[in-house]
């Protein structure tokens, strides 16, 4: 049989929050070295958790099955029970025996009369309670179907990385010891691609390092991609150098895709942060005007938030829905436009818009990563700002007037103001007026060398540094008010830079990276220092209506210009999105020429208030 999932346990390393795999009503402990679950007597055990639980809808509507098996592997005797829950209507208890569990032969459950109820077919998870007096073990398990297939896809597992060399060594080693016991092992191979020219990565039987330029990731994935096609792949899986998951994601995106009834279908891995293990951050995403994360903050140790979650993914998604480069499969001769040169941020969102894949998420498909506000700097807000726009402007399914994508840059520039990150805002200032140069500008930039360079020059206190003694100091009466009454007073004062001597009587604050991001938070703030998780770096900013109204009058100019060019930017960008996103553009830039020189910065755009 080909098994569609295996049982998934806690992992040092990855995650070991036990409720995220399995739970236990009674006496039961997980022994870490043998990957085996005890159970006392009348102990139940259930595995309807986001690691374990099997999302039939899912499988069923886009993948041939031919019948569908439940094996458990352990020792004692108990009762299997397997149930099939829906949403808005009751569970059907598909199977339930007592059965003796042998060590040496995994018990199977049939459950091909699954599809009964179809087209609702919901979510199917396995309980096992022991009822001999010396309990049961479970050892492993899994879901499985008889489909067979003439041939299997031949998938190039491509990760990009650059000076994450300890990381990225890792995880090579672990696909390696994984590729060597897996049933498809022989049908995937791994390739680095290293922007970076440092992460040693020895070429094996399985893996090959290819050394590459850093035009980022857009440039190190579109090189991933001409690898796998010109190597012979069918399928290809982009995977970000610190990202963090279980083997297991790749047995089940590749079966997925090998029993998929449409080419176009592609997978998603959702994301968690490490920050909190048991919290998705990101389970895909859609765009329209920002960024969106699905189920942001679903606590995964909550089973009706789980099964609320995975529900909700079976729905039909709107064809601006995305998927996130640290995890995202797909089969290669869908591919209708290569990566944007974008360097980083936005280029797996225009890669998602802009070909037509089926994108699904699969539950237990996840990577771990570090968080998000950690990440977040002034070259990120450059690199989102301009891409932002730019989705707008090539996507019909994000076509919208002029003002209207407008107000995407004036929201991302006023968030930052209204922190009082101005050297930020200029930065973001600085990648609107780039980005109104035209396509030829991505060309001249591809590497990002020039304006990394400007950005660097340009942020002198927002970056993370040793935080003096003094600055930790708090003084707090305004951001101490309800929400309510803070957000009016913060945001109809535009946090007090409409408000006279708000600067000097106004709250000093500390916050930590997790509000890095938030304009909540720093309302009724004239000063804030913002620390990193460790709480060893930060950095301090304080209100200056002088920096927020000279940035104001550059943003007004901006914007007439913008308004004025929108058509023609349109049309620009339409006729050269294509060949930007093509095979030849990107054999081109990676394999037949070295990096482009960057173009001299213009002297207005140099000149920012002091």
């Amino acid at each position: 049989m080909i098994t569609l999932q295996n049982l998934a346990l806690p992992e040092t390393a990855i995650c070991t929050e036990h409720d995220l795999y399995y739970r236990a009503f009674g006496a039961a402990g997980y022994s870490q070295s043998r990957g085996e679950i005890r159970l006392e007597r009348q102990t139940r055990l259930t595995l309807d958790t986001y690691f374990n639980l099997l999302n039939i809808g899912k499988w069923h509507h886009n993948c041939d099955l031919d019948g569908l098996y439940a094996e458990i592997a352990g020792g004692g005797l108990v009762e299997i029970r397997i149930v099939q829950a829906f949403s808005a209507r009751s569970w059907e208890v598909l199977y339930c025996e007592i059965v003796t569990l042998d060590p040496a032969r995994p018990y199977c459950a049939d459950l091909s009369h699954y599809a009964a109820t179809a087209p609702v077919l919901g979510l199917i998870y396995i309980a096992i309670t022991a009822l001999g007096e010396d309990g049961a073990t479970v050892s492993g398990g899994r879901f499985a179907t008889r489909t067979r297939l003439a041939k299997w896809p031949e998938l190039a597992v491509s990760i990009t990385t650059f000076k994450r060399e300890q990381a990225v060594r890792a995880t090579v080693a672990r696909l390696e010891r994984f590729l060597a016991g897996s049933d498809h092992g022989a049908q995937i191979r791994v390739q680095v691609v290293d922007n970076g020219a440092s992460a040693g990565i020895p070429n094996s039987a399985r893996v090959r390092a290819i050394a590459n330029p850093n035009y980022g990731g857009a440039g190190g994935f579109a090189r991933g991609l001409l690898e796998a096609e010109r190597s012979g792949c069918s399928h290809c899986l982009f995977i970000d150098d610190d990202a963090s998951f279980h083997m297991e994601n790749i047995a089940r995106t590749y079966v997925f895709l090998a029993l998929s009834k449409e080419r176009r279908t592609a997978v998603a891995g959702a994301m968690i942060s490490n920050t909190h293990k048991w919290a998705m951050w990101e389970n895909g995403a859609l765009f329209d005007g920002l960024c969106r994360p699905l189920h942001g903050g679903t606590d995964l140790r909550d089973r009706k938030a789980v099964f609320a979650m995975e529900h909700a993914s079976l729905r039909a998604q709107p064809p601006t829905f995305y998927g996130g480069w640290w995890f995202f499969a797909f089969a290669i001769d869908q591919v209708r436009h290569h990566p944007f040169p974008f360097f980083v941020r936005g280029d797996d969102i225009s890669f998602s818009l802009m070909n037509d894949f089926n994108i699904c998420t699969l539950n237990g498909v996840v990577s771990f990563q570090d968080d998000f506000f950690e990440k977040e700097s002034a070259q990120t807000q450059y690199l989102d700002l301009r891409s932002h726009l730019i989705h707008h402007l090539v996507s019909q399914d994000l076509d919208r007037p002029a003002l209207a994508t407008a107000k995407t840059a004036l929201r991302l520039i006023l968030r930052s103001l209204l922190r009082f990150h101005y050297e930020t805002a200029a930065v973001q200032l600085l990648a609107w007026q780039d980005m109104m140069q035209g396509p030829d500008f991505f060309d001249q930039h591809i590497d990002m060398a020039g304006r990394r360079a400007a950005i660097g020059k340009m942020i002198r206190t927002e970056r993370l540094q040793a935080v003096a003694p003094g600055a930790l100091a708090q003084r707090q009466k305004y951001t101490l008010r309800a929400r309510a009454r803070r957000q009016r007073l913060g945001l109809w004062t535009l946090n007090g830079h409409l408000l006279p001597f708000s600067a000097r009587r106004w709250d000093r604050i500390v916050l930590d990276s997790g509000a890095r991001g938030s304009v909540f938070p720093a309302l009724g703030a004239a000063r804030i220092t913002y620390l990193n998780a460790a709480g060893d770096k930060g950095y301090t900013v304080t209100q200056s209506k002088r920096a927020f109204f000279a940035l104001c009058w550059q943003i007004a100019r901006t914007l007439g210009r913008f308004l004025r060019q929108h058509d023609t930017l349109k049309a620009a960008y339409r006729e050269g999105y294509g060949p930007r996103t093509s095979r030849t553009y990107w054999e081109t830039a990676l394999l037949q020429r070295p990096p482009p020189p960057p173009l001299q910065i213009r002297d207005q755009q140099e000149k920012r208030p002091a």
